[in-house]
């Protein structure tokens, strides 16, 4: 029997490197820190550590607007810092994945600096230019995610050049030979650098409408949400022919010797499910793992989840294997949208439901957002749309290690890039393993008992009837059988169950034999071995 590639029973850990830990001092977390907190992943249980951008950038969207896709930012360290930290993850049992961004690159980087010193620049169809509207205006209507249009007049040369995002990031033409060929070759060496896996951001912008057609309204849209809401980006995003490229990134990934495909590919996507599972490829030559981001914005509720997993999982094809976020660095953090009784509830669902969970820096310790005084704001897509409530920062904050200065994160002396927060300075790792009782210690019980267990490892799903506010399902796999309930509610509930506890959130219940009727307190979820009350 072929071996299973390690993804679809692993669990991936995101961190924010500016966020995780300072090695040199400057208050702004680096490869040399996160070296030294690798001991902070393996305790926990995790399987791959994916960074978020590391690369040389202007920072003006924080290392997504870059420079040189094959270097290392100066904050961040060196390349020998990044080799260092790949065979220190590698001698820990630990993966390393890393944020590739085939989408944009930074104006400043020396493509676009060429493409657009003349419309005769030998680079000049690496990037989107066309010439303005019969008024002067945009050649269309689409938008910017972070807002405004996506237009901007290059004036020497007359044209406008297209950027998903912000003017500073203007977008690579996919549909050029040579700009597909560069962005493999990166791959290629980051690859031969031990690399493990790529989370790819921003996938669905890879191609564009080759016509260059208006959006359509959005009928949905209402004030007050955010102005790229208006159109619908069917021209601009998502369009049919996005998969050719992706099969040609699978393609590389397979000809550096992955032939059981254990680098797998995460492709960032905000698509709806049906949009989303195309993304495995018609013929499984898709990302292994499309981001199904659906638990981060369906509403808290039992029959609002159970309806999303079912509809999930009936979309999925044969080839498909799942997956689940609850945050990430785009999106408030999970003990905010739920408060921190439920955030343990959403710990066991996130790490027993079918498919590869990836847990956010952080959430393991219950981590809030931060609020950010808007003097002190970074985020450029707040800066952009103050007052609408789309600001990052808040969960980008520092992760607080210990009591000392600074909760560990930098030397007393330093001043953290951002604010830590009284609140999360309270949560730190080094006060929560001396807890038993502590979210941390939660996290750590439900990464051992899936790493043991085959049915919530790899088995089957179904969802099982239970109460009003209460999810139930069953996971199974050979010879066992495993029943999860969950109270997605601050009153006690109950669900007709037997079994015995394996695991509570409140971590007070292991061994205790259920027959019959299963109760549970407020904001509670438990972990039963079915079958086994007698």
């Amino acid at each position: 029997m072929t071996s299973q590639p390690w993804w679809r029973r692993g669990v991936v850990y995101q961190v924010y490197p500016r966020s995780f830990a300072d090695g040199d001092g400057d208050g702004v977390g680096d490869l040399r820190g996160l070296r030294d907190r690798l001991e902070h992943l393996v305790w926990l249980g995790v399987d791959a550590v994916w960074l978020s951008p590391i690369y040389p950038s202007p920072m003006v969207d924080f290392g997504y607007d870059i420079t040189d896709h094959t270097a290392v930012d100066p904050l961040f360290g060196t390349l020998a810092d990044f080799d260092a930290l790949v065979a220190e993850a590698h001698r820990l049992g630990v993966r390393v994945l890393l944020d590739l961004i085939p989408n944009h690159t930074s104006s400043r980087h020396p493509w676009f600096v060429e493409a657009r010193a003349s419309r005769a620049s030998g680079k000049r169809d690496w990037y989107l230019w066309r010439d303005p509207a019969l008024d002067g205006g945009p050649p269309n209507n689409w938008r910017s995610v972070f807002g405004g249009p996506a237009w901007t007049l290059d004036e020497p040369t007359g044209q406008f050049y297209y950027h998903a995002y912000l003017p500073e990031q203007p977008d690579l033409n996919w549909r050029e030979p040579r700009v597909r060929e560069a962005m493999l070759d990166v791959l290629r060496f980051w690859l031969d650098r031990g690399v493990d896996g790529f989370r790819v951001d921003a996938l669905r912008h890879l191609l564009k409408d080759p016509e260059w057609r208006d959006n359509p309204p959005n009928p949905a849209f209402r004030p007050g949400m955010p102005p790229y809401d208006a159109l619908l980006p069917v021209r601009s995003a998502d369009g049919e022919d996005v998969l050719e490229p992706i099969a040609a990134i699978r393609r590389v990934l397979l000809e550096h010797g992955d032939p059981v495909e254990e680098r797998p590919l995460i492709g960032e996507l905000y698509v709806p499910i049906e949009r989303l599972v195309r993304y495995y490829g018609r013929d499984g030559r898709g990302v292994q793992l499309p981001s199904n981001m659906h638990l981060i914005a369906t509403p808290w509720e039992s029959e609002a989840i159970a309806a999303l997993v079912e509809r999930y999982e009936a979309a999925l094809p044969a080839h498909g294997w799942p997956n689940w976020v609850l945050g990430n660095h785009d999106r408030s953090r999970i003990a905010s949208r739920v408060g921190p009784a439920q955030a343990r509830v959403a710990a066991m669902l996130l790490l027993t439901l079918r498919g590869t969970p990836t847990l956010y820096y952080g959430d393991e310790l219950g981590m809030r957002d931060v609020p950010i005084p808007a003097e002190h704001v970074q985020d450029p897509y707040e800066r952009n749309l103050p007052g609408i409530g789309v600001g990052r920062d808040p969960e980008r904050t520092p992760m607080p290690w210990d009591a000392a200065p600074n909760a560990g994160f930098c030397p007393p002396g330093a001043c953290p890039w951002l604010p830590i927060g009284e609140d999360n300075a309270q949560r730190d790792v080094a006060a929560q393993r001396r807890d038993p009782r502590s979210m941390l210690a939660l996290h750590r019980r439900l990464l051992a008992m899936r790493r043991r267990s085959e049915a919530l490892a790899g088995g089957g799903y179904r969802t099982v009837a239970a109460g009003a506010g209460v999810l139930v399902y069953l996971r199974e796999g050979p010879g066992e059988q495993v029943l999860v309930a969950l109270n997605l509610t601050s009153a006690p509930g109950t669900a007709r169950l037997s079994g015995r506890v394996r695991l509570s959130t409140r971590l007070d219940r292991e061994g205790e034999r259920v027959v019959g009727e299963l109760r549970l307190r407020a904001d509670e979820g438990v972990v039963l071995e079915a079958g086994a009350a007698r």
